[in-house]
């Protein structure tokens, strides 16, 4: 952190990782290999961390508030302030949806990575549309596709998943050594007994906790041999208001295929070609809250850690963005004096 990094500049950081809660960021700095000093951002105040993760330099920004308009203007920031970004990941918390029926045993802890499916981006934004005859509502609007090059990467890790264990645990020991040691308790394993998935119809009680809720609501599922996170692949909902309803879960689980829901991954996807990884830290219903939110964001951390780590430094390719234009500004003299970004907002067809 000190004169050996004097000579980096914004150029050369090629990964960069949004976070939309303090304790996300936090835990993603756990997981840097180093730490470097920050970079002057000449035209604002730069909310950024800086490191190096594996053999990658990476950016780590923290947004304002949460919601898709804070993360589009973060995203459109980063590029403005990072020329040379090769890749943008989301990583956070939100909340998972299992489909028990089709064998997708989502549980609190896990993490939900954004994969292209059918004609799906990864990610869809299921509050945009507009109102047709007989009260029927029609999604509009495009999001970006994550990058080639990490969407190979993320193939591969989950190909090697398959035949040796993941390195997320590793991680997630070692980040508990760099937490201090009065906030480590909140990040453990909250454990399989405070998980606890209601059936839909299942109401939450009056209170603070689930401890007034029917017990004969809950259901009944296998246990797993063991705590470690499980990683699944498919589309992540998004919408500016959190969903707490069991039942409108399982429509949009059942309409849109659906393994989480969060209310960034839209605002990013609509601006730039991103993924998205999300801890599981609820089930979206009346039942949801805070309590697997320290683990679910370490988890989410833990599996970006073991991601950039196989990212080939070789890749070079850039950020795919349709409607983020950065350009160079130049004085009358001809210097370089800023990069401006001309911003557009998706809009869906007629």
């Amino acid at each position: 952190m000190g004169s050996e990094h004097v000579s980096l500049r914004h150029d050369d950081y090629t990964i960069a990782c949004i976070c939309p809660m303090g304790v996300d960021r936090a835990l993603i700095e756990a997981m840097l290999d180093d730490i470097h000093c920050s970079l002057p951002m000449p035209h604002h105040i730069g909310n950024y961390a800086l490191g190096r993760m594996g053999q990658h330099k990476v950016a780590i920004a923290h947004l304002s508030k949460a919601g898709n308009n804070s993360a589009a203007s973060g995203a459109v920031q980063l590029l403005n302030d990072f020329p040379r970004l090769q890749f943008i990941i989301l990583t956070g918390i939100g909340s998972g949806i299992p489909d028990l029926a089709r064998h997708v045993d989502i549980r609190l802890g896990d993490v939900v990575v954004s994969k292209p499916t059918g004609v799906l981006s990864g990610v869809v934004q299921f509050d945009r549309g507009k109102i047709l005859a007989g009260d029927r509502f029609e999604r509009t609007g495009a999001l970006h596709l994550p990058p080639n090059g990490l969407l190979a990467t993320v193939a591969r890790l989950e190909a090697r998943h398959r035949r040796v264990e993941s390195e997320m645990p590793r991680y997630l020991e070692g980040m508990l050594r760099k937490v201090p040691e009065e906030h480590r308790a909140k990040y453990f394993f909250p454990g399989a007994d405070d998980d606890r998935l209601f059936r839909t119809e299942a109401s939450h009680a009056l209170g603070g906790g689930c401890g007034g809720c029917d017990p004969a609501g809950i259901v009944v599922r296998p246990a797993r041999e063991d705590t470690s996170p499980v990683v699944h692949y498919g589309t992540i909902g998004s919408a500016d208001v959190a969903v707490e309803d069991g039942q409108l879960r399982d429509q949009l689980r059942d309409d849109l295929g659906i393994l989480g829901v969060n209310i960034e991954a839209a605002g990013v996807a609509g601006m730039v070609s991103c993924l998205v990884i999300h801890g599981v830290c609820d089930y979206a219903d009346s039942h949801k809250n805070k309590r697997w939110q320290p683990y679910a964001a370490a988890t989410a951390a833990a599996y970006m850690k073991e991601l950039v780590s196989v990212i080939p430094v070789s890749e070079t390719k850039s950020v795919e963005t349709e409607d983020v234009r950065v350009d160079d500004a130049f004085t009358n003299d001809g210097s370089k004096c800023a990069r401006i970004a001309t911003v557009g907002m998706h809009e869906g067809a007629a």
